[in-house]
């Protein structure tokens, strides 16, 4: 699995339900079509997230690149309904960060051990 992450903080005045309405909307469409295969949203908790990198995490689950490429192609495309939906969430953060993450081992490289 590969973990296409983003950091960011809310634009002022946008209130995080607003946010998570939104993210429903446009990546619950993405995992309709089969582009991801799932997404999670956490919050720093008592201050404690990474410095400069906002209070706001969203994880996007994809199987492989060939998905998240898939996605991205989807999403550049700018045809709604997904160029309505980006932009409903893009228009509420500020200051993002991105990342690309996978399993390690992955199976590639697990060769039958136990994960821990």
């Amino acid at each position: 699995m590969d973990l296409y992450q983003v950091y960011f903080d809310l634009r002022p005045g946008v209130r995080d339900t607003t946010l998570v309405e939104g993210l429903e909307r446009y990546l619950g469409h993405l995992r309709e079509q089969g582009l991801i295969a799932g997404w999670r949203l956490t919050r720093a908790k008592l201050g404690f997230g990474l410095k400069g990198h906002g209070d706001w995490m969203l994880t996007i689950e994809v199987r492989d690149l060939a998905q998240l490429e898939a996605a991205f192609q989807q999403v550049a495309g700018r045809r709604d309904p997904v160029e309505g939906l980006h932009f409903g969430v893009n228009s509420l953060v500020a200051n993002p960060v991105f990342a690309l993450y996978r399993d390690f081992p992955d199976s590639v490289r697990h060769r039958g051990e136990e994960r821990f």
